[in-house]
């Protein structure tokens, strides 16, 4: 994602400066290489401004796939930590029967 939004940063940045190069080399009126000047950067801005709100709108999904991915992960985790603590409580259940068995038969002899 990161290369992408730096090739594309970089694609307008040299489309910006070609653009503002051509324009003050061009023989025109001061006032018209002025308005061009200024049409160039009002349209990077805005391409800047959309390509920003892409990439936070990127951002925001993945953030928002990965917290769901986290979310089911930390509930399988949960789930499994259940059963494993129910064979262990079943199983210390049936030692703790056999230990009064033998404690009973101990206390009759």
């Amino acid at each position: 994602m990161s290369d992408n939004s730096n090739t594309f940063l970089a694609f307008l940045m040299g489309t910006a400066i070609g653009a503002s190069l051509g324009i003050l080399f061009a023989p025109d009126k001061g006032i018209n290489t002025r308005r061009r000047i200024a049409e160039e950067a009002q349209a990077t801005k805005d391409n800047l401004a959309r390509e920003a709100s892409n990439l936070q709108h990127r951002i925001v999904d993945t953030v928002s796939t990965q917290k769901e991915t986290l979310d089911t992960k930390i509930e399988s985790l949960v789930s499994d930590a259940s059963y494993k603590a129910d064979d262990v409580i079943t199983s210390l259940e049936k030692k703790l029967r056999e230990l009064k068995a033998k404690n009973k038969k101990l206390q009759k002899s």
